[in-house]
């Protein structure tokens, strides 16, 4: 089994979203201890709360918060014999913490070496980075830990099934696909960034063949190209590549909240939740 500290390690690493699951208060007989903790994410989970219906409820309201887009922290009180027919029969209250998908997310298609330039650049960023090329010879052998590869053979598709808001960077070696992905993400109409590599000539043929494929001027608009810090102009490929990750940066801190929210939990009222709602089920069942 893994360990729930040794998950999130990974899922840090990884820029996954999860939520940790605590057992923060107990009453009666329960089946763990105050203190266990488990991890969900969207697929999986690790370690154990005590299993049975407490933990299978437990992990489908951890779901539910997967689903936000914002790191949240929410107290349930599961009283174990009443509600979940657990023969332990005691009363059991679980902090459920979600920790969000740190970032933005970036589509990075091409391998070139521009890519190879910038990819390890944007690992080092909070973005989740996917790297997608059609050519197997052409990713190096090592690769962040926290990015995604993937070998596809139609790279447009991987447009279409992408979030809203991604970033889409299109680096490839060849001017048609880089045509093709452009218009792929202006059609979607809400991706936050698309910006091509290239020069000034060839983002005018593209503004022309958006136009004549009757994209409305606004949306032409939305593409940057050449992509990067116009003040930057080296042409080799790792100033090419500063130049991108400086521009993303921008745009990322930018969307950036003017007052940043803290992860931390304000365990006083907490406690004093706990106590309460304790409290209110005893009285309750005094009746």
């Amino acid at each position: 089994m893994t360990r729930w500290g040794e998950m999130i390690a990974q899922l840090q690493r990884t820029s996954e979203a999860y939520v940790l699951v605590t057992v923060i208060g107990t009453r009666g007989s329960t089946p763990r201890e105050t203190g266990s903790k488990m991890v969900v994410t969207a697929e999986n989970s690790y370690d154990t709360i005590g299993g049975g219906h407490l933990e299978f409820k437990a992990i489908a309201r951890a779901r539910e918060l997967l689903l936000g887009h914002s790191d949240s922290q929410t107290l349930e009180q599961y009283p174990l014999g009443a509600t979940l027919g657990q023969c332990c029969g005691g009363e059991v209250s679980v902090l459920f913490e979600y920790f969000a998908a740190v970032g933005k997310s970036v589509l990075v298609f091409g391998a070139g070496h521009v890519a190879k330039a910038l990819v390890p650049l944007l690992a080092e960023l909070p973005l989740r980075v996917t790297w997608i090329d059609s050519r197997a010879e052409q990713f190096p052998e090592t690769i962040p830990v926290n990015v995604e590869k993937r070998l596809v053979d139609d790279p447009v598709a991987e447009v279409d099934s992408a979030e809203a808001g991604v970033y889409v960077l299109i680096l490839t070696h060849n001017h048609q696909l880089d045509y093709e992905l452009t218009e792929a993400a202006l059609k979607r109409g809400d991706t936050a960034f698309v910006g091509v590599i290239g020069s000034d000539t060839k983002a005018r043929r593209f503004r022309q063949r958006l136009a004549y494929r009757q994209f409305d001027q606004a949306l032409i608009e939305q593409m940057t190209c050449p992509v990067g810090l116009p003040e930057i102009q080296g042409k080799q490929p790792m100033e090419v590549a500063v130049s991108i990750a400086g521009q993303l940066i921008a745009l990322y801190q930018a969307d950036r909240p003017a007052q940043g929210k803290t992860n931390g939990i304000d365990w006083r009222t907490l406690k004093e939740t706990f106590a309460m709602e304790s409290d209110h089920v005893e009285k309750a069942s005094n009746k």
